[in-house]
């Protein structure tokens, strides 16, 4: 199956959360692929300590400006903090396809486990706070160890893309796709993504078993 003949090209990405592990991860390889990206973080600061660290033209700044600048958001926020970062951004996201890569989980000695969201999902409850935004579930599955390397050319990984509208869930498998090595397929809408988001604590408990950084693959497409 070909991807969605989307041009994007050019497309500013703005990553709130740009400082954790998965999102300066995705940042990096944006960057590479040559788009405009920019690093979100309470702290400006910080965000552009991110950004010097990835290199390729990325800039950091605080997240207000990063909403407000950035083309499509992608929030990859710990869980704990993303409602009221959300709610925070409401203005600033009006109209702009959001892509929501949370997985809400919890830890304990038994290891990884799914966290209950009273709307359903991360998705869910970014699509509730953000009435006027297009919000998208994308990205959940992705090894920031992977992202990170240099010595990985190509991303061994199917990104499930979920979400209601069409054109911006076309439009962030285009995205995906200008990761080598990754293929955006998608999943269906925005209320199948509790599952999306659930199953990467089956992806830590396979990493863990086998040491490796385990992606997802979807046959016969």
């Amino acid at each position: 199956m070909m991807p969605p003949m989307t041009d994007v090209s050019g497309l500013s990405i703005g990553i709130l959360g740009g400082t954790g592990d998965q999102g300066k991860g995705l940042a990096r390889r944006f960057a590479l692929a040559r788009h405009p990206v920019l690093i979100g973080s309470r702290s400006a600061g910080r965000a552009q300590e991110a950004a010097d660290s990835i290199g390729h033209g990325a800039r950091g700044a605080e997240n207000a400006v990063v909403a407000t600048e950035a083309d499509v958001v992608i929030v990859a926020v710990p869980y704990d903090g993303h409602k009221a970062l959300l709610e925070s951004l409401r203005a600033e996201l009006a109209g702009k396809i959001v892509i929501d890569c949370v997985n809400p989980l919890g830890f304990d000695k038994k290891g990884a486990f799914a966290l209950p969201v009273e709307e359903g999902s991360a998705a869910q409850q970014a699509a509730a706070v953000l009435p006027d935004s297009r919000v998208v579930a994308a990205f959940h599955h992705v090894s920031a160890v992977v992202l990170m390397d240099p010595a990985v050319d190509k991303v061994d990984l199917d990104v499930l893309v979920l979400g209601e509208d069409r054109e911006a869930t076309d439009l962030v498998q285009a995205l995906a796709a200008v990761i080598p090595g990754v293929r955006g397929v998608y999943g269906g809408r925005l209320r199948n993504a509790a599952q999306v988001e659930a199953l990467t604590a089956n992806l830590i408990s396979i990493n863990r078993r086998y040491k490796a950084h385990a992606g997802i693959r979807v046959t016969d497409i």
